[in-house]
C-alpha cells in the first residue's frame, strides 16, 4: 500500500490566508498522508519566527462579514487593519480555533516538511535566521518533483 501525497502552495501571508495551509496539511497529514507545502512570495511571512504581525486587512476583501455594513472609505482609515485582526482573532478564539503558532507547530509535530522557495528569499532579502526551524529550502523545480506524484495540490 502507498501513502497517500498532498502539496500545498501557500503564496499569502495574510491572517485569512495563512489559516487555510496549516489546517489542510495538518489534517491531511493526521489522516496519513506525505505532505509538503511550498511557501512562496507573501506567503514566507508564515515561516517567521514571530507571527504577531500577521494582520488582516477589510480593503478589498469584499467577502470578509463585518458587523456592520461597512463603505470602502471606512475600511482605509487608519486602525482599521488592527481592528479587523483583532476582531478576527477574537472570534477564531471565541470559537475555540487553534492560533497559527499551534496550527504550524502541529503540522511540524505530523511531519509536514515546509520548502522556503529559494528564489523568494533572495529577491526580499529575507534573513534565514528569522524562519522557524526545521525548514528546508529549495526552488519550484524541487517542489515540482514532490508535487508531480501528489494524489492531491493545492494552490492556496
Amino acid at each position: 500500500m502507498t501513502t497517500k501525497k498532498m502539496a500545498i502552495i501557500a503564496t499569502k501571508g495574510t491572517l485569512d490566508m495563512a489559516y487555510p495551509p496549516f489546517i489542510l496539511a495538518s489534517t491531511a497529514a493526521a489522516l496519513g498522508y506525505e505532505v509538503q507545502i511550498f511557501f512562496t512570495f507573501y506567503g514566507l511571512q508564515l515561516l517567521r519566527k514571530d507571527l504577531s504581525d500577521v494582520m488582516i486587512s477589510p480593503l478589498a476583501n469584499p467577502a470578509m462579514p463585518m458587523p456592520i455594513p461597512m463603505p470602502v472609505m471606512v475600511q482605509m482609515l487608519p486602525g482599521m487593519e488592527s481592528m479587523a485582526t483583532m476582531m478576527m482573532k477574537n472570534k477564531l478564539k471565541k470559537h475555540g480555533v487553534a492560533s497559527l503558532e499551534e496550527l504550524r507547530e502541529m503540522c511540524l509535530e505530523m511531519d509536514v516538511k515546509f520548502i522556503a522557495c529559494q528564489m523568494t528569499v533572495d529577491l526580499f532579502e529575507f534573513d534565514k535566521k528569522e524562519f522557524i526551524e526545521p525548514v528546508e529550502y529549495g526552488g519550484a523545480s524541487m517542489f515540482f518533483g514532490f508535487a508531480g506524484e501528489t494524489d492531491i495540490c493545492l494552490f492556496v
